[in-house]
């Protein structure tokens, strides 16, 4: 099979993650018989530098050609950097934004997962810890409060701030399909999160959800008001599977659910459009204080090159083999220095990436 893939490096240490993510990838290739072809394209502060601009248009033609897309990181030192005196619109994390909205990227998956090795970096109790988790925050990524009509006004003296939160049903459907299909990949358990007891769009939310499970049986769903989730999930993460929910909801819950993993170096992201195109990058940022120095985590990464191979291009063996491999290697003791413990090895981000690459077969 021939894999199209854009590799967007990106900034700070995202050359490097990006370099072991390949690395791996192609011994995936070699190993399941896949032709990888990368074309490496700038975004970001590394596009600014060049182009003037954190995204051109040429690079966003290049992704929409693509199979897929895999990036690094984007950004730099707000305080430093040149990149953060320019106007918000040309800075680099602008040039996320707008690709995200050009690849009509709708679904964002982020995973949480506690690897039984590194359960001691878990923030919580042990007799919660000791049973781990494995799950994916799914949220709506380009409707909601976040992308409602807004506005300010003076009434009666005072200011007056207008947020206004809207789905549509399709809106809905499309990002519910895309959840019940993935847990159909996974252990087929959705949970809907919502707060039908108060909000019209959450009640909408609810019965869409609803008419979509009809069409996968194997799966079970159940609906849960988000303020008991953000609650369940530092009392019972092990309970969840495929968390569904809207963009602000998501927003909060995605980050309290990777914090409880203990280690954000080990987050891989996904976001998908309609079809099976799909953006993937780590949930961490450049973390320019260390690039260039062979100090990065490449797992993240790693990891998105992953979901890449099973959300993408339907290749579930080889992406399993992808996260067998992490799981030899974090039980073989090798860490980098984000998630090194005691009696462990400490490696750097090339040899971690070699370390990965052995162990695909």
């Amino acid at each position: 099979m021939d894999l199209n893939i854009v590799c967007i490096p990106g900034d700070g240490i995202g050359p490097e993650i990006v370099t072991e993510a390949k690395k791996v990838l192609e011994k995936v290739g070699s190993v399941y018989g896949h032709n990888m072809k990368f074309t490496d394209v700038l975004m970001g502060g590394a596009s600014i530098d060049v182009h003037g601009i954190p995204l051109t248009d040429e690079t966003i033609a290049t992704a929409k050609a693509a199979d897929a897309v895999l990036m690094g990181s984007i950004g730099g030192d707000t305080n430093t950097s040149p990149w953060y005196k320019l106007p918000p619109e040309k800075r680099p994390e602008a040039g996320l934004l707008k690709i995200r909205k050009s690849l009509n990227l709708f679904a964002n998956l982020r995973p949480a997962i506690l690897y039984p090795e590194l359960r001691g970096a878990c923030p919580l109790k042990e007799e919660i810890s000791e049973k781990g988790f494995d799950m994916l925050i799914m949220r709506e990524l380009t409707g909601g409060l976040y992308f409602g009509e807004r506005k300010t006004v003076e009434e009666n003296g005072q200011k007056k701030a207008i947020d206004t939160l809207t789905y549509s049903e399709s809106e809905i459907r499309r990002i519910a399909i895309k959840g019940f299909e993935i847990a159909m990949k996974r252990r087929k358990k959705v949970t809907s999160v919502d707060k039908a007891n108060v909000l019209d769009s959450s009640r909408l939310w609810r019965a869409i959800v609803n008419e979509v499970a009809k069409d996968y049986p194997e799966v079970t769903v159940e609906h849960m008001l988000v303020d008991n989730c953000a609650m369940q999930l530092v009392r019972d993460p092990s309970q969840f599977d495929v968390v569904l929910t809207e963009n602000m909801f998501g927003d909060i819950l995605s980050d309290e659910a990777s914090m409880v993993t203990g280690s954000i170096g080990m987050l891989a992201s996904a976001s998908l459009n309609d079809t099976k195109f799909g953006l993937y990058e780590p949930s961490h940022g450049s973390a320019p204080d260390i690039a260039g120095k062979d100090l990065a985590n490449p797992i993240a990464t790693v990891l998105s090159a992953s979901m890449m191979l099973r959300y993408s291009f339907d290749l579930d063996k080889e992406a399993d083999a992808i996260d067998r491999a992490v799981d030899k290697v974090l039980k073989d003791g090798y860490r980098t220095g984000d998630i090194m413990s005691e009696g462990c090895t400490k490696v750097g981000c090339r040899q971690m990436g070699d370390l990965l690459a052995e162990r695909i077969n």
